[in-house]
């Protein structure tokens, strides 16, 4: 854990799109495999984690706590704020369907990268690790479609014509990230896509 820093260069936004209705059929017993590996988005640039030092911030408190070679003494969140915006096709119009922070993760990075590898697994320059969905705890802050409706149970009103359960052909989803500091900000670029339609199957 102490030489954790030295092995994160720095932070993208990033967006693992999921095929839900495929996750759904896979993840009893397997978990999501074809479901996740289809599409990566990320942000244009890496912004690194010496610039953000002054985001760092206590994190949940973690019960039970962890085995000792994954206790963290210092603070090892970072108070990132997110947003995601929805805009449907045809429509010039951005919808935010998501406001949350990084610093609502269980594991810190830290913590991620030490556990990752402590059984040996090999690490190397350039490997890219997810944080997997950032949710807070308020309803505005669920970070995914399939929580922020409930399972689909509770379409989302974009606007009094426009409903959403899961993304649709044509939707663009916008994520955007930044540390607020004192006179200055840190932003990460925009971590944009677009759905588009699957193609026809070949004859």
């Amino acid at each position: 854990m102490d030489q954790a820093d030295d092995y994160i260069f720095g932070l993208v936004i990033m967006n693992d799109w999921s095929a839900r209705d495929i996750q759904k059929w896979e993840y009893v017993p397997l978990g999501p495999f074809n479901a996740k590996n289809f599409g990566t988005t990320i942000s244009p640039w890496i912004v690194t984690i010496d610039a953000l030092k002054d985001a760092l911030s206590n994190g949940p408190t973690q019960d039970p706590k962890p085995l000792p070679y994954l206790t963290q003494q210092e603070p090892s969140a970072l108070n990132i704020d997110l947003q995601v915006t929805l805009k449907p096709a045809k429509s010039s119009t951005e919808h935010t369907i998501c406001q949350s922070n990084l610093k609502y993760i269980y594991w810190s990075l830290k913590q991620m990268l030490v556990h990752h590898s402590s059984t040996g697994c090999n690490l190397r320059p350039g490997d890219l690790i997810g944080t997997g969905t950032i949710s807070g705890p308020t309803p505005d802050s669920c970070g995914s479609l399939l929580e922020i409706t409930w399972r689909g149970t509770k379409p989302l009103q974009l606007d009094e014509n426009t409903t959403r359960k899961f993304l649709e052909d044509g939707d663009t989803i916008k994520m955007t990230g930044f540390y607020q500091g004192d006179g200055y900000r840190i932003g990460f670029g925009e971590c944009v896509g677009t759905i588009i339609p699957a193609l026809p199957l070949p004859k």
